[in-house]
């Protein structure tokens, strides 16, 4: 079963992702990927499957995050870390320009190289898909595109896979970014174990992924599994127990600027800015020059930052938004209002990092309840 196309689903063993693996590597691909490092999940070089945090799960709440032994061994049997695969396209440093005074009094400018490996992304979970098709909008759809983005998006190899559980925080189901993958993909995972076997049913995503799967052992889809991986997707949606409705939420947010429950949450948050770094779509970020000390050399970087800190909004004269509240109504406000009329998306895929990363726990899915007058209990 060679000629494989868009769609097509086949199986494979457990011990055929060491084969996926090394193939990817033979194309020229690094492989990053989730791994624990000193008890947290993070995203990086993966040296084969076993980096993976097989045997793992993941157990998130607003404020709370840890990671506790499965019963199984299942390869992805947890769901989302506190980073995202944006820091991979849109680094959180990145130097932009040198510039180096001549001998004879001049100035020489030189752009920053930006050569990266091509990345083969293992284990993306579909609201993390749609993530990253929010960060194409802003980067590569407007007028003018990011060259170093464009660069990093252009050769990349993405497997994903889809949840077959959900974490507390998840509400990727409300917003229809999840938790079964449906594009911007090569390869999708759906990660089964029984009593008798560790299968993968795999889902063909693009040409390029037809290819790979080619030169893999494979077998045919049957109907029976087919549909028990359906099953288990559309529990992991039933079991998500928050839900962000859409309903007309840029006229709720333009029109309650002035809204009491702003001064509720500004008297919690901290304005530590971890829910703008945690998410995958925020893209703020500042520039810095740094001059070496005899001032014949300087460099330009571009930093991640946040619109959470007082100096985030200073312009000529003074920040304008110098109060807790302001700056998170900001965040919100833009997020789930603004992004809509700026890049026709909401800048929210339910992956619910900023309630787990939030050191008060404050809560997104339930400030626009409050908003709107209701109450939720969770």
């Amino acid at each position: 079963m060679s000629n494989l196309h868009m769609g097509d689903e086949v199986v494979l063993t457990a011990a055929d992702l060491a084969t996926l693996y090394d193939i990817l590597m033979q194309q020229g691909f690094q492989a990053v990927g989730p791994t624990i490092q000193d008890g947290g999940l993070v995203l990086d070089v993966l040296g084969g499957p076993a980096d993976l945090p097989q045997g793992w799960t993941s157990e998130a709440e607003a404020g709370s995050f840890r990671l506790a032994p499965r019963t199984d061994a299942a390869f992805f049997g947890y769901n989302l870390g506190m980073e995202s695969w944006k820091k991979f396209f849109y680094p959180p440093r990145l130097a932009l320009l040198q510039v180096q005074s001549r001998d004879d009094g001049g100035l020489h400018f030189q752009a920053c190289s930006q050569e990266a490996l091509p990345l083969a992304l293992i284990g993306v979970r579909a609201c993390e898909l749609a993530a990253l098709a929010v960060q194409d909008r802003i980067f590569l759809e407007g007028p003018y595109q990011d060259p170093v983005y464009a660069e990093r998006r252009r050769a990349h190899f993405i497997i994903a896979v889809n949840c077959t559980e959900a974490d507390a925080a998840c509400f990727c189901a409300s917003l229809g970014t999840g938790p079964g993958v449906t594009a911007g993909f090569d390869l999708a995972l759906t990660e089964i174990i029984n009593d008798r076997e560790h299968l993968f049913l795999v889902t063909v995503g693009s040409s390029q992924g037809a290819a790979v799967m080619a030169n893999l052992p494979h077998r045919p889809a049957w109907e029976e599994l087919r549909q028990q991986a359906r099953d288990l997707v559309r529990q992991a949606a039933r079991s998500q127990s928050r839900a962000l409705s859409t309903a007309d939420l840029p006229r709720l947010l333009y029109d309650n600027y002035s809204h009491p429950q702003w001064d509720d949450v500004g008297a919690r948050c901290l304005n530590c800015g971890n829910c703008a770094l945690v998410c995958p779509t925020c893209f703020c970020h500042r520039l810095e020059d740094a001059i070496d000390l005899e001032g014949r050399e300087a460099e330009r970087w571009r930093l991640w930052d946040v619109c959470h800190t007082l100096q985030f909004s200073y312009i000529h004269g003074g920040c304008i938004r110098v109060s807790p509240k302001s700056r998170y109504r900001q965040w919100l406000t833009h997020k789930l209002a603004a992004w809509i009329d700026q890049f026709g998306t909401l800048g929210c895929v339910g992956c619910g990092r900023c309630l787990v990363w939030c050191p008060v726990a404050i809560d997104l899915t339930a400030e626009i309840p409050a908003i709107r007058g209701q109450q939720v209990k969770m």
